[in-house]
This record gives C-alpha cells, sequence and structure tokens, in this order.
C-alpha cells in the first residue's frame, strides 16, 4: 500500500509541475447544457480561458466544429506555439447518449480512448463552456475551456461562466487566460 502511495504522489507531482490541473477523488459531474443542437454549435469558436494542459501550450487559441457525418463532430483545434508555428490538431466527437446531446466524448488518435467534451452552457452565438475529466483513480484530470465566437468576451459573462464552474467543484482558480491579442494571432486568421 506505501509503494502505491508513493507512486500515486510521485506521479501527481511531475503532472502537476506540468500545469495539468488535478485532484484527489472523482470527477466533478456538472449539469450539462439542456436540448443542446450540435449543429448550432458549429463554426469556430475562440477559447478565451482554460484549465492549464499538457497537450495545449499556445496562445490563440481557436477550435473549429464541422458536421462531419450523422451524429459525428469534426473538430480541428489550432494554437500559435512561442517559436511562431501553428500547432495544429484535427479530431472528431459524437454523443454516445444521444438523450443527453450535450456529453460528447472527442478523439483525435486512432486507437487511443476518447475524452469527456461536455458542453455544460452554449447560447450558440455568443460563449460556449466546456468541461471534461478523466479518472486515474485515485486522481482526477480536470479540463475546461470558455470559448467565445469574438476573440474577446464581456467580463460579466466570462465571471457567470466561472461561476457555473465553481459550482460544479471545478478549481476555476487554475484557469489562465488565452492570449487573443489582433496583433499576435493574425497569422492564425492567414
Amino acid at each position: 500500500m506505501q509503494v502505491f502511495q508513493v507512486l500515486s504522489l510521485t506521479l501527481l507531482s511531475v503532472m502537476a509541475a506540468n500545469a495539468q490541473v488535478f485532484a484527489v477523488g472523482r470527477c466533478p459531474k456538472p449539469a450539462v447544457q439542456a436540448n443542446f443542437d450540435a449543429t448550432q454549435y458549429l463554426g469556430k469558436w475562440y477559447e478565451i480561458a482554460k484549465l492549464p494542459t499538457l497537450f495545449q501550450k499556445g496562445e490563440c487559441g481557436t477550435a473549429t466544429y464541422s458536421d462531419k457525418s450523422p451524429g459525428v463532430v469534426g473538430v480541428l483545434n489550432r494554437e500559435l506555439l512561442a517559436n511562431g508555428t501553428i500547432n495544429s490538431i484535427v479530431g472528431s466527437a459524437t454523443a454516445t447518449d444521444p438523450t443527453v446531446p450535450a456529453k460528447l466524448e472527442v478523439s483525435f488518435f486512432e486507437g487511443s480512448p476518447p475524452g469527456d467534451y461536455w458542453v455544460l452552457s452554449t447560447d450558440y452565438t455568443g460563449h460556449a463552456l466546456v468541461f471534461g475529466c478523466s479518472q486515474f483513480w485515485p486522481i482526477s484530470a480536470q479540463f475546461s475551456w470558455i470559448l467565445s465566437r469574438e476573440p474577446t468576451m464581456p467580463e460579466e459573462t466570462l465571471a457567470d461562466l466561472r461561476g457555473i464552474l465553481a459550482s460544479a467543484g471545478v478549481k476555476v482558480d487554475k484557469m489562465v487566460a488565452t492570449d487573443q491579442d489582433l496583433e499576435l494571432c493574425a497569422v492564425m486568421e492567414e
């Protein structure tokens, strides 16, 4: 048992040093958007804030969703890295339970397990709040993104969305803003 505790603590320390948000215990289960309509969700979204992840290291983050096939949403995530290159990844998302269409699973690599992509709130034209969590018993890794149809978001909307996350037990104090400076991000529009 002591070896397991030492290994878990070591793993948690290494991951925490890489800026991933981990917690001891089960993943939160926040309520998702009622009557979610994936068709209205399609298009380009700008990343306004996120919980840090091991796989996202850049600024100017965008996510573009497309109708890939019936029941499948195409995903294109892009970011500008510090060295000036654009990093992108293509994947797909599906709702595993058609009665809860806001609970999607996203996958980027064939054969890898999908990750949660739960839409907690969206008005389709201005904001979206996304949450995911992976369980590595006894540790959970939390993911969250605040998205906007524009590169900026009113502070009041941002505060409201952070409040939704906080009420679900998400560590909003760990969220970081994504730089969407028009001059910096101009290369993303080319």
